[in-house]
């Protein structure tokens, strides 16, 4: 027997409401089809074809590393097929299919007709920065990254966020009051010079920053959800199923988690666009990823350290907005879907 699900009444009203918003519903379109073109950014981006024929063989360069010697090279090291020797002896004996962009985040053109950073054209589409890497390339690889270390400080934080927020606001009291004392306490902590500190210790990557962002993100929901929990804490359900001799954490979870969830859904958005302003704003400064990695903080920073070439600022300034405008606009419809007071008939 197959088991099929069935939203509730008010799933399908929430459902519609946010249907109904075309801004929103179209921003969470363009949002989800540019992460999905994002996480295949080896098969757009890449110094690799993704697929050759070479010799009555068929190979994949984009999957495996072959060598030299491999399509008539001398040398055992891998394969580079920027090479002109090595293009013109597959051409020779076979063909190659390249990705829609030949340069990978970290590929140098050193071809190019005027000194870097280079302006747009038929080969770099976004034109280069001052190293010589492809602005596209490293525009995709960038937004994948930032998309990512967003997803996951946004679920990670808001799975902490909540838990606090729950347990302070359904045991009250001395709990909520120590609670209280510590989140003004570690809200007023400085949280750019003990990035400065950890980043000085520690070599900065993408695992760092998650840890250490995380510290402080979580506090996003904690009053919010504690308010949810204050309020239904005292509802008559809730009074009954404790008095049948349901455990606390049962009670939580199965009957005021679900109110307290309404508030943090519309939050998300929000948070997401946070998450990747800050690791914006710690590349751009130079505390986040490791020098040479893709991020749209870098390709800001490389705008104001090469003021002559507009089309650096300008292509990061564009993408930035144009994401951070995708989930306001989410992050609007789904407060209007979970809000009663804009039920659609």
């Amino acid at each position: 027997m197959l088991l099929t699900f069935k939203p509730s009444p008010v799933t399908r009203r929430r459902f519609a409401q946010f249907a109904a918003n075309r801004r929103g519903s179209w921003s969470l379109g363009l949002f989800l089809i540019l992460f999905a073109l994002t996480l295949f950014a080896e098969l757009i981006a890449n110094d690799r074809p993704l697929l050759v024929r070479y010799d009555g063989a068929f190979y994949l360069p984009v999957l495996v590393d072959y060598p030299e010697t491999t399509f008539g090279g001398d040398f055992p090291t891998d394969a580079d097929f920027r090479d002109p020797f090595i293009k013109d002896s597959i051409e020779a004996k076979g063909w190659a299919l390249w990705p829609p962009v030949r340069f990978s985040y970290d590929t140098i053109n050193h071809d190019l007709p005027v000194p870097a950073p280079a302006p747009p054209s038929a080969e770099n589409w976004l034109g280069t920065d001052d190293q010589g890497r492809d602005v596209m390339a490293r525009l995709i690889y960038g937004l994948r990254v930032s998309i990512l270390f967003g997803l996951l400080l946004t679920v990670i934080s808001s799975a902490v966020g909540v838990a606090a927020g729950a347990v302070q606001g359904y045991f009250a009291g001395t709990v909520d009051l120590i609670f209280q004392r510590f989140l003004e306490i570690w809200g007023s902590l400085p949280q750019l010079f003990i990035l400065i500190i950890v980043t000085s210790v520690l070599v900065p990557g993408f695992w760092t920053l998650l840890a250490v962002l995380l510290l402080f993100s979580w506090t996003a929901l904690v009053g919010v959800v504690r308010a949810e929990f204050l309020r239904g804490r005292n509802f008559d359900y809730v009074r009954a199923a404790r008095a049948l001799g349901l455990g606390d954490l049962t009670i939580m979870a199965r009957h005021v988690l679900p109110n307290a969830m309404v508030a943090t859904f519309t939050f998300t958005p929000f948070i997401l666009s946070s998450s990747i302003v800050a690791l914006t704003a710690l590349d751009f400064l130079g505390l986040g990823l490791p020098p040479g990695s893709a991020s749209l903080g870098d390709l800001l920073r490389q705008g104001k350290e090469n003021l002559q070439a507009p089309w650096l600022g300008i292509t990061g300034f564009v993408v930035l907005a144009g994401l951070l405008t995708l989930l306001v606009f989410v992050g609007e419809a789904a407060r209007d879907a979970f809000d009663p007071r804009k039920a659609r008939p």
